[in-house]
């Protein structure tokens, strides 16, 4: 009988626990309800009437869209950097008398190259009675034709 009752009063405290524990459960649905719907009302006030969640999703889109064109954009500039070496932009020039019968400067070099140093020279060779321009075509600072004296000046002023 005594083992009955221990077995009795053992269940009747599993029993109880049992109970407590649905208890608790219950109790903490209703604060995680109540707790979701502040949250809700929270996140709602917060977005001014909007839902901030969807707010947000739309926020991290755009930031993605973003993100995709700045990399076009990026990838658009390095083209552009690359392009531009080919540009001329670098600029040589000499003035200088070619004859002694001349009164001044009036003949001149001029070296127009790129990033690679390659682009061309031009001398300008004026006279009394004529004037003449001559073209010799540069390839990484150097030129398959003689340059002249003022020529390499004017390259040398340009690559440097």
């Amino acid at each position: 009988m005594v083992a009955n009752f221990e077995f009795n009063v053992f269940n009747i405290v599993i029993l109880v626990i049992n109970v407590l524990l649905v208890v608790i459960y219950i109790l903490n649905s209703i604060k995680l309800t109540k707790l979701r719907k502040n949250y809700s009302d929270f996140m709602t006030k917060l977005g001014k009437g909007n839902d901030i969640n969807e707010m947000l999703r739309g926020y991290v889109k755009s930031v993605e869209e973003i993100k995709e064109e700045n990399a076009e954009i990026e990838k658009y500039c390095r083209k552009l950097d690359e392009e531009a070496k080919l540009n001329l932009k670098k600029i040589g020039m000499i003035r200088y008398n070619a004859y002694k019968d001349t009164g001044s400067d009036l003949s001149f070099a001029l070296a127009i190259l790129n990033d690679h140093n390659t682009g061309v020279v031009l001398n300008g060779i004026y006279g009394r009675d004529t004037s003449n321009i001559y073209a010799k075509p540069i390839v990484k600072g150097k030129s398959e034709y003689a340059l002249s004296k003022e020529e390499k000046e004017a390259l040398d002023k340009a690559m440097n």
